[in-house]
């Protein structure tokens, strides 16, 4: 299956609340892949990011789309 979000995060099921309409999925993180951030040079100098900093990343998103291979 071909889906159009390039960043990937492995997981497994932990939970599975159905409604009449929407059902909430929980997952467990197994593996986090390398992930990328798009800034501008501005926010980069702003915060002073440099490799081997350790920072938190917030992901803001309006889906995150489940596949099951």
């Amino acid at each position: 299956m071909k889906y159009g979000a390039r960043n990937t995060i492995k997981a497994k099921v932990k939970s599975v609340k159905k409604g009449d309409v929407m059902a909430l999925v929980k997952f467990d993180v197994i593996q986090a892949d390398e992930m990328a951030s798009v800034l501008t040079t501005e926010s980069v100098e702003a915060m002073g990011l440099q490799p081997g900093d350790e920072i938190q990343l917030i992901i803001k998103a309006i889906h995150v789309l489940p596949v099951k291979a």
